[in-house]
């Protein structure tokens, strides 16, 4: 009696035993089934998401895009004078080119100083600083990227610039060319427009010694030929990039003809894969080339400018560039001509 109970409790323990493991391992088993048809799930709809968005950029790519450069803009001194006798309404000054500006996908222009109400003036000879409401003027104007590397961003100093920066982001505007430290300064700007990665940079060989960046103090960016080549190169082969332009603050003030040196930077530089160079600063049109599939335009002039003392300095030129499937196919020059409120017009058909 005593060994058939026994036998029982012993049968009963194993058959428990082995309960218990079958259940753990269907358990374990039916977890890791269940993780690895959740990974293979995850996989395939990322797989696809990916695939989907592949498609929509393509399809994207297919639709044109159009791109408008301008020149200089200074928004200071008669220029503010004239927007007080309108009682301070900033958007004036773009009241008679906005709507074509707004039929672009993304503006481009290089602004001629800070927008800040504070810093201390550095004692240019010519100093500027923007009224802060400049911003949603220029925003609503159309304007999506900004360049800050020229000769006059840092004229009232670091923390006019920081405050620049800020109040354009504030107004959904890029700025390019200039920032906080070194590596903010030089890095570009990437905007998908349409299903094309377009790439912005800027960059000025017109500056006085302290106003480039340096690791921990803001500046514009670094003039380094051979290192924007090799970025120009890495964005293009690593795909970060389908479409990159720069825009350089150089040249030689109210001349008429880029020199050789600019025409020997900007052909480097689309040998190595610009597609689009914007020059500024002579405030004068200069001549607008294609070279090879790309486009480079020596100098678009002012845009905004109160150097009403000849007729070359009140006239500018904007450029529109057409891409379709993320490359250009077309690129026009439409005439600009500022008037005696400093309000610029945009004229078609262009001048060659």
């Amino acid at each position: 009696m005593f060994k058939s109970h026994a036998f029982l409790f012993i049968f009963i323990g194993v058959f428990g035993l082995l309960g218990g493991i079958a259940a753990r391992f269907s358990n374990e088993f039916s977890f890791a089934f269940q993780n690895s048809l959740s990974s293979s799930l995850q996989a395939n709809i990322l797989s696809i998401e990916r695939q989907s968005n592949e498609i929509k950029d393509r399809l994207a790519a297919e639709n044109p895009t159009s791109l408008i450069f301008v020149g200089d803009i200074m928004l200071g001194r008669d220029v503010e004078k004239s927007i007080n006798k309108k009682e301070g309404d900033w958007n004036f000054i773009f009241s008679k080119s906005a709507d074509f500006l707004q039929t672009a996908d993304l503006v481009f222009g290089n602004l001629e100083g800070p927008i800040s109400s504070h810093g201390k003036n550095q004692g240019s000879i010519y100093s500027f600083r923007f009224n802060p409401l400049v911003a949603p003027a220029l925003k609503s104007a159309g304007f999506n990227v900004i360049s800050l590397a020229n000769n006059h961003i840092l004229d009232w100093g670091g923390e006019a610039l920081a405050d620049t920066i800020s109040i354009l982001k504030e107004n959904s505007i890029n700025s390019v060319g200039a920032g906080l430290n070194r590596e903010k300064a030089n890095s570009p700007v990437i905007k998908k427009i349409n299903g094309t990665e377009v790439a912005f940079f800027a960059f000025t060989n017109l500056y006085p010694e302290g106003l480039e960046a340096s690791q921990n103090n803001p500046g514009v960016s670094s003039f380094d030929l051979e290192k924007i080549k090799e970025e120009i190169k890495n964005l293009k082969q690593s795909g970060r990039a389908d479409i990159v332009i720069i825009s350089l603050h150089w040249g030689e003030e109210y001349k008429k003809e880029a020199n050789d040196f600019q025409k020997q930077i900007a052909r480097s530089l689309v040998n190595s894969g610009t597609d689009i160079l914007i020059g500024h600063h002579p405030h004068v049109v200069e001549e607008v080339e294609k070279y090879g599939n790309s486009w480079i335009a020596y100098s678009l002039g002012n845009f905004v400018f109160d150097q009403d003392f000849s007729k070359e300095t009140m006239e500018g030129l904007a450029l529109k560039v057409t891409i379709k499937n993320k490359k250009i196919i077309n690129a026009e020059t439409l005439k600009v001509k500022i008037n005696n409120d400093f309000q610029p017009e945009i004229f078609i058909p262009a001048y060659q």
